[in-house]
């Protein structure tokens, strides 16, 4: 609807640009008119006072070469000859003028070229007259001039010129006149251009200051609704932050709670722990002090699992190296005869569930345990290395020492220790491999290949026997 009516507005003031380019042009082209006007009058009356000049100038001239004439014989007085020469001279000339600024007129060139027999039969008598009175014959000019026809032929001239300015006069008023109702046409025609633009320019200005009102009137609601939408959104994102705080307080609050958790249960595992050291201490049957001191190692290697647990952002997981390591670090403290063996690890950043950090810190803790156990009978000093990286994606745990090694019947015999790897193994979709190594001793290989990948809970249900 919007789009519409923006090109009916654009459309409609374009229309009123044009229009009053237009009447500007028609404007212009009415002066211009005009000034043709007004330059053509101008030549018309310049042209007409002179042809009524010229034409006043012959009748001038033929009367002053009469009047000099008729001195002349009747005072034979030499002095009126000269102005008398200069007037006859003259006619000839002025009547040349007179017939070049005619030309154009046909009917006014025709009346120059009917008087021209009579003046020239004027000034032929008064030439004879003339020449009579020099040479002595008065009496014959007396004659002369007392016949009338001189006298005729100057009435004739000067009625013809007359004529002739009086017609030159109707023609210019007529001229006048018509230069006059142009004139005055134009001067309309120009004031109303100049008017209708006008009109248009007041209409366009008053169209845009209505437009630029309205830009005004909206763009202060505009003003207001943004200043609503910063105050909602200024409102919104206070919301967001306090909620973000009291998440990430909770998330804190969680994270402190499962510390403590995992912290309370290793203290409870180690104290187990102890309880159980203590009565392999009363214990008089060696047999059963070695089944107390196994039982005490692998309580201690969950204890210590539980205890150095330290779970991620998400507190949901939490990276094996920095668990695995303390965790073996704890196994090797515990140990009696701890400085006749070294433990050394390299464990890769994997990323694992919590509950499977703690299944894979005992499963590390029970096969340390092992080696610690059977690798060394005696005095023997021996060196352990424990390992978890990636192998073409998949999580592989290998552990080896230097020890007296162990028969390959032991991956599948009867003791509690082999059943236990082989469960936790299998929790992780893993078969322990035992290998003995050539230079001596054993290196046990678990590929993990469900070790930080998401699967179901496990069951919580007790290992088999």
């Amino acid at each position: 609807m919007a789009g519409p009516l923006l090109r009916s507005r654009l459309s409609t003031r374009r229309l009123a640009v044009w229009i009053s380019l237009a009447l500007v042009c028609l404007a212009a082209g009415a002066s211009l008119m005009l000034m043709q006007g007004i330059d053509r009058q101008l030549g018309d009356v310049t042209q007409t006072y002179a042809v009524r000049n010229a034409a006043r100038e012959l009748m001038n001239a033929l009367s002053q070469a009469e009047a000099n004439q008729r001195g002349y014989l009747l005072t034979r007085d030499e002095n009126f000859l000269r102005p008398y020469r200069e007037a006859v001279s003259s006619i000839d000339r002025r009547v040349e003028e007179l017939l070049a600024m005619t030309q154009e007129d046909p009917g006014q060139a025709a009346k120059v070229a009917g008087i021209t027999g009579d003046i020239s039969t004027k000034m032929a008598e008064m030439a004879r007259t003339i020449e009579l009175v020099a040479n002595a014959r008065a009496a014959e000019a007396q004659t002369l001039t007392e016949t009338g026809m001189g006298a005729r032929v100057m009435t004739e001239v000067t009625q013809t010129l007359e004529a002739f300015i009086g017609e030159e006069n109707a023609k210019l008023e007529a001229r006048n006149a018509a230069i006059d109702r142009s004139r005055i046409g134009l001067v309309a025609a120009l004031i109303a251009a100049l008017a209708a633009a006008a009109i248009l320019a007041y209409a366009l200005l008053t169209r845009t200051q209505r437009q630029v009102t309205d830009l005004t009137v909206r763009q202060s609601g505009l003003v207001s609704q943004n200043e609503a939408l910063e105050a909602e959104v200024a409102e919104r994102t206070r919301a967001i932050e306090e909620a973000r705080a009291f998440a990430e307080h909770e998330r804190q609050r969680v994270e402190a709670i499962l510390q403590d958790t995992n912290h309370r249960i290793g203290n409870s595992l180690a104290t187990v722990s102890s309880l159980l050291a203590l009565q392999m201490l009363r214990t008089p049957s060696q047999e059963v002090r070695n089944a107390l001191e196994a039982a005490r190692l692998r309580v201690h290697a969950i204890a210590s699992a539980h205890r150095r647990l330290r779970l991620g952002d998400d507190l949901e997981s939490a990276s094996a190296d920095e668990f695995l390591g303390t965790v073996i670090e704890d196994i090797r403290t515990t140990q009696v005869d701890a400085d006749r063996m070294s433990i050394t690890s390299s464990i890769e950043p994997i990323a694992v569930s919590a509950r499977d950090a703690t299944t894979i810190g005992i499963l590390v803790g029970e096969l340390v345990t092992n080696a610690l156990k059977h690798a060394f009978p005696g005095d023997r000093t021996g060196a352990i290395s424990v390992s978890l990286r990636r192998e073409d994606g998949i999580a592989v745990l290998e552990v080896a020492d230097n020890g007296v090694g162990l028969g390959p019947e032991v991956a599948d015999g009867p003791g509690l220790g082999s059943v236990i790897i082989k469960q936790l193994s299998g929790q992780f979709g893993g078969v322990p491999d035992y290998q003995p190594r050539a230079e001596g001793g054993l290196r046990v290989r678990i590929a993990l290949p469900e070790l930080g990948a998401h699967r179901p809970p496990a069951d919580p249900s007790p290992m088999e026997p």
